[in-house]
């Protein structure tokens, strides 16, 4: 089949390079416009258009896939299929229902759950135990088109959002080329979502890091996994943001009168305890401002932390 292929992030260059390197035919590439980057203001490409140049792929950038010129671009290449993946925008009704077997989409979530932008963070931070791959007809909505197929996997204890962003990626190939097959011989499934059973998971922000310790361990625990690699969770410690990239659980009880977010005490190979709403929880790799990430027995070899002090 003639494809065209929408797509930004690493994400969406994995099943791309898969597609690639089977018998279908990749026309052409959309991906979202350059955006500079860093203090330098460096103009970054992304993952897909990276991929796209290797293989002298044509590739789109518009500004808005909406309008007529950038509709009238896509179709010029004639696609039997559009495969989209973690393209950035939603697709007009013209474009959805021009190519003979329609437009496909890989989301990163077992649907209708986590329907939206960070899937995969927000099952972890939610405290999910499996997630998945799923490919879908798109509609006009948000992940709201009929499922194909779905394939499940199981959320680690200490699985980071970043871990299991690699593990969806690979497993979203090898399912887009299965789902590929199967749409060229007419005999895939198409379910419709059941609408009731649907959950969002909104576009992450910095401020979706903030380590909040009156709640619970396990909540903050599945917030730091969720948040790394990007935003980060953080927490305030002495009026210097503090950034925690990874946790460990602490299972013996402590008293409800130690105000939640003190720094109890620092245990080696473990890291800094610090109180939370119901316990306590172990704070494992931190990062100061202008510091490298570090273990807290790395970092207290040539620094200090108060034991005793409130992080907010």
């Amino acid at each position: 089949m003639k494809i065209l292929f929408m797509g930004t992030p690493d994400f969406a260059a994995v099943p791309l390079k898969a597609i690639l390197e089977s018998d279908h035919e990749v026309v052409a590439v959309v991906t979202q416009p350059d955006k500079p980057k860093g203090r330098g203001n460096k103009v970054i490409y992304s993952s897909v258009k990276e991929l796209a140049l290797e293989y002298n792929i044509p590739i789109l950038q518009p500004n808005r896939i909406k309008d007529k010129d950038a509709v009238n671009q896509v179709k010029a290449f004639q696609p039997d299929i559009i495969i989209a993946v973690a393209y950035g925008q939603l697709l007009p009704r013209e474009l959805i229902e021009f190519p003979e077997y329609g437009c496909i989409n890989i989301h990163a979530s077992l649907l209708p759950a986590y329907r939206g932008s960070a899937p995969i963070n927000w099952s972890i931070i939610k405290g999910e135990k499996e997630s998945g791959v799923t490919t879908m007809y798109m509609d006009e909505g948000m992940d709201t088109g009929d499922i194909i197929y779905q394939q499940k996997v199981k959320i680690e204890e200490d699985m980071t959002a970043g871990e299991l962003y690699d593990i969806l990626a690979d497993l979203g190939s090898s399912l887009i080329l299965k789902t590929l097959d199967h749409v060229e011989k007419k005999i895939e499934p198409r379910t419709k979502q059941e609408d009731e059973k649907s959950s969002h998971a909104p576009m992450l922000t910095k401020d979706t890091g903030k380590v909040h310790w009156n709640k619970s361990s396990e909540g903050i625990f599945n917030l730091i996994r969720g948040t790394n690699p990007w935003p980060v969770a953080y927490t305030n410690y002495e009026g210097k943001r503090l950034k925690v990239h990874t946790s460990k659980r602490y299972t013996e009880e402590l008293s409800s009168d130690i105000t939640p977010g003190t720094i109890i005490k620092h245990v080696k190979g473990k890291g800094l305890l610090v109180k939370t709403g119901d316990g306590g929880l172990f704070l494992e790799e931190i990062q100061f401002p202008n510091k490298k990430k570090m273990h807290v027995d790395d970092y207290l070899k040539g620094n200090s932390i108060n034991i005793g002090t409130i992080l907010d």
